[in-house]
């Protein structure tokens, strides 16, 4: 059944949108309240919307999400500033988790971390996904990351979704200027190519180019790009 969220909703389609997505925040140490041990912190939805939980059963499901997130049991009687980074952004995967969400939603889950770290976490996020079959929304700058992960991707610029499709289509054929100069900036690991990048710019100010005159177009497949004709035609032709 749908329900539309994008303006006021009632209690009843409230409750349930808590309940069935969650977030995972960028700053791990901020987001979670430094004066609760970790049992309490992964807890924390399942305390607001099953208040009458029997205390093993709410246990149970902590430590089972524990397992899941690769933190040991003996951590949930812990607090925050007793785990690095890494282990931090365990712990606020965790607490969305434990709702056994349908969607969540990544805002610049990875940023805050380390380079090492952050494979680990994504990689964390992977092996979840294949468990459990959870949507995520992963917001991110780093596109290398966003192309690992991704099975659809969506460009967004100045509050626009300037295109969108599945990764392949993306990155194997960019059509927007806007997407052709993300991808453009992303370094290559081999130095001989690196050396021979060469990074588009665009600035929307002095493109001409409108947003609010485009339309979603297609342009195959699932690949969708925001667009006149006049520029679409354009940017579509060869040569």
């Amino acid at each position: 059944k749908e329900s539309d969220i994008s303006g006021k909703m009632d209690k009843k389609t409230e409750k349930n949108l808590r309940m069935k997505m969650q977030m995972i925040f960028q700053d791990p140490m901020a987001s979670l309240n430094p004066r609760k041990k970790v049992l309490d912190l992964i807890a924390l939805g399942l305390d607001i919307h099953h208040p009458k939980m029997d205390p093993e059963e709410r246990k149970k499901k902590v430590y089972d999400i524990l397992d899941l997130v690769g933190l040991s049991h003996e951590h949930a009687s812990r607090y925050p500033h007793q785990f690095s980074g890494g282990q931090r952004q365990r712990i606020g995967i965790a607490r969305a988790l434990v709702m056994n969400p349908d969607l969540i939603i990544a805002d610049e889950a990875i940023s805050a971390l380390d380079v090492s770290i952050q494979a680990q976490v994504v990689n964390l996020m992977k092996e979840i996904q294949e468990k459990t079959n959870i949507a995520y929304l992963f917001i991110a700058h780093d596109l290398s990351m966003v192309r690992y992960i991704s099975d659809r991707i969506g460009v967004l610029h100045f509050g626009h979704l300037v295109e969108t499709g599945t990764t392949e289509e993306i990155f194997e054929n960019p059509i927007h200027p806007y997407t052709k100069s993300l991808l453009s900036a992303i370094p290559h690991p081999n130095p001989v190519t690196e050396r021979e990048r060469k990074s588009m710019t665009y600035d929307y100010a002095s493109s001409g180019i409108d947003y609010s005159k485009g339309v979603l177009q297609n342009v195959g497949g699932t690949h969708q790009v925001l667009a006149t004709d006049e520029e679409l035609q354009r940017w579509t032709a060869k040569g």
